[in-house]
């Protein structure tokens, strides 16, 4: 999660928070469905795997 205390408008606050619970909310219906994800860790792409089966993250292979 990104914040800030210095030097965002309300405007920019308002529209980081906006921005932060359309992802949470994207993540979360993706965990309800058994889907994966493909997020940005460490300065790479990471996925993760929400599928019953395969409760687990991984980096994706070339």
């Amino acid at each position: 999660m990104i914040t800030r205390k210095k030097g965002l408008s309300e405007e920019g606050r308002l529209a980081l928070e906006a921005l932060q619970k359309a992802v949470k909310n994207a993540l979360d219906k993706k965990k309800r469905l058994g889907q994966y994800a493909v997020i940005w860790q460490d300065g790479k792409p990471k996925i993760i795997d929400f599928s019953e089966k395969n409760q687990r993250e991984t980096t994706p292979t070339k």
